[in-house]
């Protein structure tokens, strides 16, 4: 099927977390036109329920995709991936790129065989996770916790508010302070949104520790599915699409520009 070149890559999570995906993706797709759709009106997904995010998702998608017609689609949120995916993926007519707990990378990588998975509450908890860990980290200790504080603190450092160092403290001591964290030396950021807050999360960890997540894996994953086509010659302005467009979002105007993106609407 022949793809117009203004067909853009679609990503889409609760919040500002996907940006952490998009970075990537841009630096490989330089000039590929840019949908970043954030759930607004239902951030944060991590504390909400299964039933919830699998009604919600699947249905904001379908709206998006019919909206804006993209080339392919990206869920930028380890939660609504792990729950939502094949859901997704079941509605709409072009290919859709999940974001899972990049566990398979940090079993290869511990030398201690043990590592953390530091996601939202809801992530941490899946099957798929217990799936991912059994397939790929066998022989390992995996550790999890689950921090909806270090959420709304990624969302206040792309704000430009000021960071309460204790957060990020606090979301490590869940996974060091477990049996075997003391031999911990990876640890998966879960979340889209950590990678954001990785630098406090380094500075916050009473030794040094190694950050892993699936960033650059997914870049690479969209350029794959997307070889072949055509693209403009240059970058078009990226647009911020919201679900509720409100003073908080403003806030974000500097943060979404710095990543490309210079139009915001609602949806």
């Amino acid at each position: 099927m022949k793809v117009a070149p203004s067909a853009p890559l679609l990503f889409f999570d609760s919040g500002v977390g996907g940006l952490s995906i998009l970075a990537p993706a841009r630096a490989l797709l330089p000039t590929a036109p840019i949908v970043y759709a954030a759930d607004s009106a239902g951030f944060p997904y991590g504390t909400k329920s299964e039933a919830e995010i699998a009604a919600r998702v699947p249905a904001l998608l379908g709206r998006l995709v019919e909206r804006f017609r993209p080339r392919l689609a990206v869920i930028a949120c380890n939660t609504a991936s792990t729950i939502a995916l094949s859901a997704v993926r079941a509605a709409l007519n072009i290919p859709v790129v999940g974001t899972v707990p990049a566990i398979k990378p940090a079993a290869l990588m511990s030398q201690s065989r043990v590592f953390g998975v530091l996601g939202t509450d809801a992530t941490v908890r899946q099957p798929y996770v217990d799936r991912l860990a059994a397939e790929f980290g066998a022989d390992c200790t995996v550790l999890r916790h689950g921090s909806a504080a270090l959420v709304q603190l990624a969302e206040a450092k792309l704000r430009g508010e000021p960071l309460d160092p204790a957060i990020a403290k606090d979301a490590l001591a869940g996974l060091l302070e477990q049996p075997g964290g003391d031999r911990m030396d990876i640890v998966v950021l879960a979340c889209t949104h950590f990678p954001l807050v990785e630098a406090e999360l380094a500075a916050a960890a009473p030794r040094p520790l190694r950050f892993v997540h699936g960033g650059e894996g997914i870049a690479r994953r969209i350029a794959y599915l997307t070889q072949g086509q055509s693209w403009p010659s240059s970058p078009p302005p990226g647009k911020a699409v919201f679900t509720r467009l409100d003073g908080s979002v403003a806030t974000l105007a500097t943060a979404l520009s710095d990543f490309g993106i210079d139009e915001m609407e609602a949806l």
